[in-house]
């Protein structure tokens, strides 16, 4: 082959190479041409559902697609996570993250028909918030303090609502117990909804909720805040201290991301984490999500990854402890 025609030969190469990636650009900018499902693993009206739809609207307006949030609880949202997982790696079938399915799962069931890691991309994170310690207004206690002393004195007859075994507020509630020596009987629920309306009725007396899903009712008196589950302090309830106060070394918090099926383009993935990062800088959804006693969680898929990576490892030291099992 003469020098000649190895140059041209090679201008050829390259010019196919910046035409492919010059056509996978257009396409991730076209997407989306079709309405795209938001799979959530737990029922509507609670946490969960609220920050699908809270996102969901803002992607809606900001491509001009319907992305369309559909509720398939069961399992601790690992139903929804097959679904997702088994869905066609295009963008268009995305799941709502959170510790329970994408770093909790992973310890709390021996035999999961997927594996984050290796079934799952990592696309955006959305918001953090404290998980807040809440009780029904008759329940004798009144404090933290109060409340670890009324257990003591009555073990396994207080009632411990959750949404689901493995969830987030179920293993804030573990950790509690773990860290306090107190005996409480877990009562899951299929999502938070259900939770809130048997602690309203006295059904059950203690629930770890998100604040997102608790504050209103924390707000009217319906139900009584003893601590939240943060460091610090949460700006939406800036009267109600930390649990840490009292059981020294406590923390944890609910946080919530997309995910996408694992080959799906990078792309894709990319253009997603773009305008959901434009969303959480938008001032009117961090005034939505700070009236709902949340946070943006902006990062990139990568910063996603590597927290959930962190976010499982930690749990997996508390359900081998507290060895706790699936239904």
């Amino acid at each position: 082959m003469t020098t000649i025609a190895r140059r041209t030969l090679m201008r050829l190469a390259g010019s196919s190479i910046a035409l492919a990636v010059t056509g996978r650009t257009a396409w991730a900018e076209m997407f989306p041409v079709r309405p795209v499902r938001l799979l959530v693993g737990f029922g509507a009206g609670g946490a969960p559902d609220i920050m699908a739809r809270l996102m969901g609207q803002w992607l809606s307006d900001r491509l001009g697609q319907p992305f369309i949030v559909e509720n398939k609880p069961g399992g601790g949202g690992s139903l929804a996570t097959e679904e997702v997982v088994n869905a066609h790696p295009d963008g268009y079938t995305l799941l709502l993250l959170l510790p329970g399915n994408a770093a909790i799962n992973a310890s709390l069931y021996d035999k999961l028909s997927y594996d984050f890691a290796r079934d799952l991309a990592p696309v955006a994170g959305l918001s953090r918030e404290p998980e807040v310690m809440v009780v029904n207004p008759a329940f004798p206690a009144k404090t933290v303090l109060e409340f670890i002393s009324y257990a003591k004195a009555n073990p396994g007859k207080i009632n411990m609502a959750s949404p689901g075994i493995g969830t987030g507020p179920h293993m804030a509630g573990e950790l509690f117990k773990y860290m306090t020596g107190i005996e409480m009987m877990h009562v899951p629920y299929r999502g938070s909804a259900p939770a809130i309306t048997d602690l309203l009725g006295g059904q059950v007396q203690v629930y770890f909720a998100p604040i997102s899903a608790s504050i209103e009712y924390v707000r009217t008196g319906k139900l009584r805040a003893l601590g939240v589950t943060t460091a610090a302090r949460a700006a939406a309830l800036p009267d109600v201290p930390p649990l840490g106060d009292f059981v020294p070394g406590y923390e944890t918090s609910v946080w919530y991301g997309i995910g996408a099926p694992k080959k799906t383009p990078a792309e894709i993935i990319d253009r997603l984490n773009k305008e959901i990062n434009a969303g959480l800088a938008d001032p009117g959804m961090t005034a939505r999500l700070a009236a709902l006693g949340s946070s943006a969680f902006p990062v990139s898929p990568a910063e996603f990854g590597k927290f959930n990576r962190d976010e499982t490892e930690k749990w997996a030291k508390v359900i081998k402890f507290a060895r706790i099992k699936p239904d």
